[in-house]
């Protein structure tokens, strides 16, 4: 089992910056590949970032390319998204996931363990 802990949510106004958190336990981090998705009220669960368990792949959705920003720490088992330049449409919940496999991508199905989730709310 690995546990997954997201924090670094919040509230920010159009054109911030948050960096959101994931903590790991349980397993050994670097045999899994990390990733971040979020859900708004709403709509359904959709694919943000993804990094390979040694953070030499990563991917990004259209949407938040060129902002946005997943990196990893292995030796302190946590996982980031850097997050920049946020519009109305970022404000979801963030939830952190992972996959034993090297890269999960943006498939909701390769990935075994998920966080709780932590919201992220941006004003205009």
């Amino acid at each position: 089992q690995v546990q997954l802990v997201e924090s670094g949510g919040g509230l920010v106004q159009a054109g911030g910056s948050l960096r959101l958190s994931c903590a790991a336990s349980g397993r050994t981090f670097s045999n899994y590949g990390m990733g971040w998705f979020r859900q708004a009220p709403g709509k359904e669960r959709e694919f943000v970032a993804a990094i390979s368990r040694s953070g030499s792949i990563t991917d990004y959705a259209d949407s938040v390319k060129g902002r946005f920003t997943i990196s990893r720490d292995n030796a302190k088992n946590t996982v980031y998204l850097q997050m920049n330049s946020l519009k109305p449409e970022d404000t979801a919940v963030y939830y952190c996931a992972a996959t034993p496999r090297n890269y999960g991508g943006g498939y909701t199905f390769k990935y075994d363990y998920w966080g709780q989730g932590t919201q992220v709310t941006v004003s205009s």
